[in-house]
């Protein structure tokens, strides 16, 4: 299994990236800087943090203090602002504990911190500070948390004064409640970012703040984080990296704004001034999804630590050079180990194989949160048959799964119901299609829920499934749709007759058409989707027994004529024969099929004389 963690190992060579970001801290030279690392949900922004952390601490000073704040942490349970600061105090009360220096400064940071926070002006909008208006419920949100605070530890004139004026300043290292000589918000406010900035200046450090999950924050939640940063804390000595989806960051604005006529610039003007410098995390090609299916499971292979640590190196060196044409591939990677374990090069060869698909499915995109979701359900299939002895292939496991994620939920339904109803679990249907594919053809016959580019890509992907039994591989996968054959919901007398109808041979029977007029609506319409299952399968269409058997139930149930008649309009013409004519022919709803037939280049020259000798013979 794979852990969807942040990380400090660079599988994708980002720390390029990384470094480069860390330059910018540095180059800023005591200037504030505020820095957004963007991208989607799960393309490693968390990563790309550590990183980057990790390229500032590889300089080997320690004027550099760093902190970590997950806003998503505290939305629903604190005010953000409040509680972005109050983190920021209490990381430098530590470090003046353990440097002796600027210790006090920084106790009395956190002190006017907690007064921001009873006051209620962290709370408080942009507008309200910036004008000095106190915000509402200031006397109201004092009062109130006032009470709690000092209870037992302060005594009753001091506790009148705090109701009279509110002019109070919590003191962390007393829990006392003190006077203070003015109350004016804006005065409070900028006394704690000189305080803020005396501290950092007598400790001679730049913090560097790592905001992480912003993007998954409520939008007032967001706003509430990057407002603390540049009203409250956006001073000298100090860094802000910021790792967010900026398209979700973008959405925040509006609703923060909500009502206010914005256009894309004003909105873009906002979230400039929050973020001086963005940075992408890289889009993911196919030779790094190649390289990070490859690593991932190298690094859950039973080679050493440092031997998994000198390919990754190898591997992102290799990444950096691709632009002129250097390859990721099972080649190169072989190649940097000698006797490669068997089950793991059977996994560096299924990697090799996914890559392509993986990067350019919509639904994973080279992804790399969807593509450790990927591989952790195909190891927790492959538990499931390994604990109950099922003998299953890897590589169709992970090719069921693919199309179980990327395909659409009815091209999927089929696949599961003809390897259910198939023989021997083949869904021999496929056939054509996959050597098509193979070859590079345009793919004939599909129908509509088939058409996605990303199915002729699958289905050229080995293993063929045609000629597969894949029932062991569905019903390990059985996690959103059941194994059930048509058979299995059918009543003896009901199966008993699919049976008969699958073994017709030259002409319908009216004995069974009679038979079928006894059974429920429901159960004629099982028997005839497990035949159209049966006639999917079929590779040579001129009257196999099924046409029977279809015709059969066709004239105990005229509904089910219009499923069959489209079926035949989408038929491959290459596979028809001239004998499905006369049998055809004398049906109305089958005439569709052979106006389409007729019109086709493909169809061969035999069904078209047959054709033509129909119609002579009507007129």
């Amino acid at each position: 299994m794979w852990s969807d963690n942040e990380t400090n190992r660079d599988f994708l060579n980002f720390r390029c990236v990384a470094d480069t970001a860390a330059e910018m801290v540095v180059q800023a030279n005591g200037q504030p800087l505020s820095l957004g690392v963007s991208g989607g949900w799960g393309v490693g922004k968390s990563s790309m943090l550590k990183l980057i952390s990790d390229s500032l601490k590889d300089r080997g000073d320690d004027r550099y203090l760093f902190v970590e704040f997950n806003a998503w942490l505290y939305q629903g349970y604190d005010d953000a602002r409040a509680a972005l600061m109050e983190v920021i105090a209490r990381q430098l009360i530590e470090r003046g504990e353990a440097t002796q220096t600027g210790l006090e400064k920084a106790k009395m940071l956190l002190g006017r911190v907690n007064w921001l926070r009873l006051a209620g002006l962290t709370a408080g909008s942009a507008l309200s500070v910036a004008t000095g208006v106190p915000p509402l419920g200031l006397i109201g949100a004092l009062l109130s948390a006032g009470k709690s605070l000092v209870e037992g530890n302060f005594g009753r004139e001091d506790l009148e004064s705090v109701q009279t004026d509110g002019k109070v300043l919590v003191s962390d290292t007393e829990a006392l409640v003190t006077r203070v000589s003015e109350t004016s918000p804006p005065r409070q406010i900028q006394d704690l970012r000189e305080h803020f900035e005396a501290t950092l200046t007598e400790m001679g450090v730049t913090l560097v703040v790592f905001i992480d999950d912003l993007d998954r924050c409520l939008p007032a939640t967001a706003i509430a984080t990057l407002e603390a940063i540049r009203l409250f804390l956006f001073l000298p000595h100090t860094a802000f990296i910021i790792a967010a989806d900026d398209r979700m960051i973008r959405q925040a604005v509006r609703v923060h704004f909500q009502g206010a006529d914005l256009d894309d610039n004003l909105v873009t003007n906002y979230f400039d001034k929050l973020v001086q410098v963005p940075v992408r995390v890289p889009p993911l090609g196919t030779q790094e999804v190649r390289a990070y299916l490859m690593l991932l499971f190298i690094e859950n292979s039973e080679l050493s630590p440092d031997k998994r640590e000198v390919v990754r190196e190898q591997v992102c060196q290799q990444l950096s050079a691709s632009w002129r044409g250097s390859r990721v591939d099972l080649a190169f990677v072989l190649s940097l180990l000698e006797d490669c374990p068997g089950a793991l090069r059977a996994n560096l060869e299924l990697a090799d194989r996914l890559a392509p698909l993986m990067t350019t499915a919509r639904q994973i995109a080279g992804n790399p949160r969807l593509i450790k979701r990927f591989l952790n359900t195909l190891a927790i299939r492959l538990s499931i048959a390994r604990a109950q002895s099922i003998a299953v292939d890897e590589a169709a496991l992970a090719k069921m799964l693919l199309f179980e994620r990327c395909a659409t939920e009815d091209a999927y339904s089929l696949l599961v119901s003809a390897i259910s109803d198939g023989d021997e679990g083949k869904p021999a249907f496929l056939a054509d299609w996959e050597r098509q594919a193979r070859a590079g053809e345009e793919i004939a016959g599909l129908p509509p829920e088939w058409t996605a580019p990303f199915i002729a890509e699958w289905m050229a992907l080995p293993p063929a499934f045609a000629e597969l039994d894949l029932r062991a591989v569905v019903y390990v996968s059985r996690e959103h749709m059941p194994m059930i054959s048509s058979a299995d919901q059918l009543s003896s007398e009901a199966a008993g007759i699919l049976e008969a109808l699958l073994r017709l041979e030259g002409a319908t029977s009216s004995m069974l058409s009679a038979q079928l007029a006894s059974l429920s609506g429901r159960e004629v319409t099982l028997i005839a989707e497990r035949l159209m299952v049966r006639a999917r399968q079929e590779q040579d269409w001129g009257t196999p027994p099924v046409l029977w058997g279809l015709l059969t139930v066709i004239e105990t149930d005229q509904e089910q004529a219009s499923t069959f008649a489209r079926f035949l309009e989408s038929l491959p013409a290459p596979r028809l024969k001239a004998d499905i004519v006369p049998a055809l022919y004398s049906y109305r709803w089958a005439q569709g099929a052979f106006a389409k037939w007729k019109a086709n280049g493909e169809t061969p020259q035999t069904v078209k004389r047959a054709l033509e000798a129909m119609e002579r013979e009507d007129n």
